[in-house]
């Protein structure tokens, strides 16, 4: 990780208020290091933290991705209910998933129109709304 790198991830973690552990650090580098946003998997994340020479274990980077969206740092999006994909960028925006590579990037949102939303049930209110479209190459 480059001093850069890892003074951003530092800052990230301080604003969120999330003590900089090691693991957390080297994760936060690899995730925000370069100024760029990130969609990844849990087992993206762990190969690319094991490339760079990190010790850390898949349930770490597991916790870890669980106590960034905890916090605000991240949001979950999860394809098919049982894979869950985590973006560094956490505002509201529709996202592509590319089923041929198991990848989500971002869709352009100033594209996109909700005309309307269905009421929400009695003590509730909408929350987030999530809009994955999803691709296959023909």
């Amino acid at each position: 990780m480059t001093p850069i790198a890892t003074a951003r991830g530092a800052k990230w973690l301080a604003q969120a208020g999330l003590r900089p552990t090691r693991q957390r650090l080297s994760l936060a580098a690899l995730l925000i290091g370069d100024g760029q946003n990130r969609h990844v998997t849990a087992e993206s994340l762990y190969a690319a933290a094991r490339a760079a020479g990190e010790k850390v274990s898949l349930a770490t980077v597991y916790n870890t991705l669980r106590a960034f969206c905890d916090v605000g740092l991240m949001a979950e999006i999860t394809v098919d209910g049982n894979k869950s994909h985590f973006d560094t960028r956490t505002d509201d925006h529709p996202h592509f998933y590319w089923e041929d590579d198991n990848r989500l990037s971002d869709a352009p949102a100033d594209e996109l129109r909700i005309t309307g939303l269905p009421e929400a049930p009695e003590g509730t209110e909408i929350a987030h709304v999530n809009v994955v479209i999803r691709l296959k190459r023909v």
